[in-house]
């Protein structure tokens, strides 16, 4: 168990149940971190390793025993089963991260009703930390209660951002850099480690360009719960693919920066 995380019994079973999953296929990927491990490209030539396999096929089979009626999405598997409610897996959210030996990479579970995510997990093996919500129950990190930041000027804000490469991809760098003038710090703790940074407080803002459902699925609820808000580049709640988390008090500020 991971250090801090209450006992089971303090919360609903189907957040236990994400905890250990989580936690559980999270702790497969440490055999090959830092190992060198052979990096295959997958279609799309994103990278992949048996760390990400492994880790996926893990929860599917602690889900399957656990959970058989329920479907699942997964990055490496896909979506099995055509249930209303269904189990969200990135096994490793960050695996560029991972390949380089970088500790920043975590393992995400969520769960959905209609498409729509009541709780989420991230678990950040190689760091053993993680950050956990349950829709109306708040948002917790290695067990503690956690809130986002008071922040509520821009030049005062930390601002994360995934590479600074997929800004000017995706026609996001005028506004990007426009805020990374503006504030107090930026820097690239991409992918759910920055959204999990402004859900604890740490950090005020995470700008994420280009993204697939299962990087946000789990990171939304979790932003939200602790008091923040997640939204598209247009203001729009929901999953998209695209996403900007704040702390409430500086997004309609961040938007202003990407609108026109």
């Amino acid at each position: 168990m991971v250090l801090g995380v209450p006992k089971w019994w303090a919360m609903s079973p189907l957040l236990a149940f994400a905890l250990r999953a989580a936690t559980a296929g999270g702790k497969r990927t440490l055999a090959y971190f830092q190992t060198a491990v052979e990096v295959e490209r997958k279609a799309d030539t994103s990278p992949v390793t048996r760390a990400d396999r492994e880790c996926e096929e893990e929860i599917r089979r602690m889900i399957a025993a656990e959970y058989p009626d329920h479907g699942i999405l997964g990055e490496e598997q896909g979506e099995s089963g055509d249930a209303a409610e269904r189990w969200v897996i990135d096994p490793i959210d960050g695996t560029k991260s991972f390949i380089s030996g970088v500790p920043l990479y975590g393992t995400l579970l969520s769960f959905e009703v209609d498409h729509n995510p009541i709780l989420g997990v991230c678990y950040f093996p190689a760091l053993d930390e993680i950050v956990y919500a349950e829709a109306g129950e708040g948002a917790f990190f290695n067990g503690r209660p956690v809130r986002v930041s008071k922040v509520r000027d821009l030049s005062e804000a930390t601002m994360v951002c995934g590479s600074p490469g997929s800004m000017r991809k995706h026609g996001r760098e005028p506004g990007w850099m426009s805020l990374v003038e503006t504030c107090r710090v930026s820097r690239t703790w991409g992918d759910a480690y920055g959204h999990a940074l402004v859900a604890t407080g740490r950090a005020d803002l995470m700008i994420d360009p280009i993204v697939e459902w299962y990087d946000l699925s789990a990171m939304k609820v979790i932003v939200e719960e602790a008091g923040g808000r997640f939204s598209d580049f247009g203001g729009q709640s929901g999953i998209h693919r695209e996403a900007i988390s704040t702390n409430g008090h500086l997004h309609a500020a961040v938007l202003e920066r990407f609108a026109g």
